[in-house]
């Protein structure tokens, strides 16, 4: 039979407001924080009465959480009764990591692949509703320098968008997105997706002259960057067997490994060896 002081501890916590005069809701999400904070590599799996005795908490109520978590997939249940983290939080670790990853390795290259091309090379990661400079490697040789500043939102008819639009996890967020465009718009923006599914990677020529390729870079999760060299159209060529652009492709490929992804395959011909085996 159930402890009656178990069930009047529980209505007590639940009533009790908020410390910062925080609702209930609020006081939930808090909750499932330090709950998710108690694992770690030394500490995987926990029991609810474990949890419990850690936060302080009511046995049935850190049940109850722990229950609602692993419905939600957030933890998993094992067969001895205990929990560990699930699916989702397994999925979003291995996002968070990538991201992590990527902004670790790619600078190195972005380095090597300016000073080869003579551009600058840019690494954008997708941000709310489109992409984010978050690494730039000028070329510092040049008199002229074009560049972008991190921290730049790109608009949406850039190369480097359309490398997520094309390879984003979630196509049904992209074709709501691209929704609210015009017509016209709408079909020379998809036109130009389907391109870069096709080719492995995008190029464009902006009002001002200057010239982007971007190229897709993957982790074990799927997209996790965009990269792009920027120049101006004597500096870069958008044809598709140009030396720069197969040096990106190649930068991509090699960054994609290294943080343990795949993706398109990417064509190369003796120049791109030749820049490869000398960078």
């Amino acid at each position: 039979m159930r402890d009656p002081t178990d069930r009047a501890a529980e209505l007590a916590e639940e009533a009790s407001p908020a410390p910062d005069g925080a609702g209930t809701d609020i006081r939930a999400v808090g909750r499932v924080a330090q709950i998710l904070g108690l694992f770690s590599a030394t500490q995987p799996q926990l029991s609810a009465t474990a949890v419990a005795a850690r936060l302080n908490l009511n046995r049935t109520t850190a049940y109850r959480y722990c229950m609602s978590l692993a419905a939600a997939q957030v933890l998993e249940r094992l067969d001895n009764g205990e929990f560990t983290p699930g699916r989702i939080l397994l999925q979003l670790g291995a996002f968070a990591l990538g991201r992590r990853d990527v902004l670790t390795v790619a600078p190195s290259h972005m380095r090597a692949l300016s000073a080869a091309t003579g551009a600058t090379a840019v690494l954008s990661l997708w941000g709310a509703t489109g992409p984010v400079v978050s690494a730039v490697a000028d070329n510092t040789q040049r008199d002229i320098v074009v560049t972008v500043r991190v921290g730049t939102h790109l608009a949406m008819d850039t190369a480097q968008a359309r490398i997520f639009y094309a390879y984003h996890p979630d196509q049904l967020y992209i074709e709501r997105l691209l929704a609210n465009l015009p017509y016209h718009e709408h079909h020379e923006l998809t036109t130009s997706v389907n391109d870069v599914r096709r080719n492995g990677c995008a190029t464009a020529v902006n009002a001002r002259g200057i010239a982007i390729l971007a190229a897709p870079l993957f982790d074990n999760t799927g997209l996790t960057a965009a990269l792009a060299l920027l120049s101006t159209r004597d500096v870069l060529s958008t044809d598709p067997r140009s030396a720069e652009l197969g040096a990106l492709r190649r930068t991509a490929a090699d960054i994609t490994a290294q943080i343990g992804g795949s993706g398109p395959v990417v064509e190369t011909d003796q120049r791109l060896e030749e820049w490869h085996d000398s960078a």
